[in-house]
């Protein structure tokens, strides 16, 4: 169903002053019809004033008010009519129903969904309980943000990892998001679940060999950690693709919170660490290698030593455990020859 926009309909204070006008008339004539009757006269257009003040008000519930980013969905006995947009006092069809099935859905900070919540309960009467209901059968049509929750999701690995995003949406089409869904904010966060999963699981949460992340053919190093802006776009074209018949468009998705699930936290992190001290000592090595071969260089462009191979290994095997060991060394003095 395509969204239809009710133009032409900002005539609500000219139809207030009208019916105004025609009740103080009514009143007028209510009380100078009573006047006649009472002299023996005729009644006149006392039945019409009569009939005009017991049913003139029903015009007013026909008055609506809307704030800017605000839309009204309006239907006549079922049938869609159109929908009010923008700021304006406007006027319809006093029987037409506006209708927004997540008028009472709440999406919390944390992304559930609230559907407890009754709305607003107030002990009103007349207009003053009709504009409370209408007011909650406004659809907003300004940017929003949905704070998902926190899931745990397997990786492309199998680790468990627990994820959160944020996505940025709003109401692009009104129609669609009324009539095509159940309820356009219970299917916007349960598309954001099943997005996520859906991205999360073809990602590691590190660089790891042999794994395609674009689907390809070719291995790469996309990662969640790494690769955050691109997984951020990925799960924003997956929920975008779903939401499209709900007539809601996402702006924007960004993830808030990515880290090892509680139970193999401390594994990985000490695979983390492992990985680490390995590169340090492989730049430890790399660099006291050099030294050694600069030493050895030196020592025989000056020739002040001759060394042959049995002491040259020597010297290089004491010079590596000084250079790599994890302590200050200790050295030990020979003071006597070296044959």
């Amino acid at each position: 169903m395509q969204e239809k926009e009710l133009n032409g309909r900002k005539i609500g204070g000219l139809v207030l002053l009208i019916i105004l006008f025609i009740y103080a008339a009514a009143i007028y004539g209510f009380i100078r019809g009573i006047i006649r009757m009472d002299a023996g006269g005729k009644a006149g257009i006392f039945p019409l004033c009569v009939l005009w003040m017991a049913l003139g008000w029903i015009l007013l519930i026909g008055l609506k008010v809307l704030a800017p980013q605000e839309a009204l969905v309006l239907t006549l006995f079922g049938k869609y009519v159109g929908t009010l947009k923008g700021p304006g006092f406007f006027w319809v069809n006093p029987f037409c129903t506006a209708v927004n099935p997540a008028a009472k859905t709440k999406l919390n900070q944390s992304g559930d969904v609230d559907s407890n919540k009754k709305g607003l309960s107030l002990n009103l009467q007349g207009a003053g309980q009709a504009e409370v209901e209408m007011a909650s059968k406004k659809i907003s049509l300004k940017i929003m943000t949905l704070n998902n929750s926190r899931q745990k999701i397997n990786d492309c690995l199998g680790n468990p990892v627990e994820i959160g995003i944020a996505v940025i949406w709003r109401v692009k089409d009104t129609a669609k998001a009324v009539f095509d869904v159940d309820n356009y904010k219970e299917f916007l966060s349960l598309q954001c679940d099943s997005a996520l999963r859906n991205i999360v699981r073809l990602y590691p949460y590190d660089v790891a060999p042999n794994v395609d992340t674009t689907g390809d053919g070719v291995a790469d190093e996309g990662s969640l950690r790494g690769s955050s802006e691109v997984v951020a776009e990925r799960i924003r074209s997956e929920i975008q693709s779903k939401v499209e018949i709900a007539g809601l468009e996402i702006v924007e998705a960004r993830i808030t919170y990515l880290a090892y699930a509680p139970e193999i936290a401390a594994v990985m992190l000490q695979r983390q660490q492992a990985s680490a001290i390995i590169d340090a000592r492989k730049m430890i090595v790399d660099g006291a290698v050099g030294m050694v071969e600069m030493a050895l260089e030196r020592l025989d462009e000056k020739g002040t030593v001759q060394l042959d191979d049995e002491r040259k290994a020597a010297m290089v095997s004491n010079l590596l455990v000084v250079l790599c060991g994890n302590h200050d060394a200790q050295p030990v003095v020979n003071s006597g020859s070296l044959y």
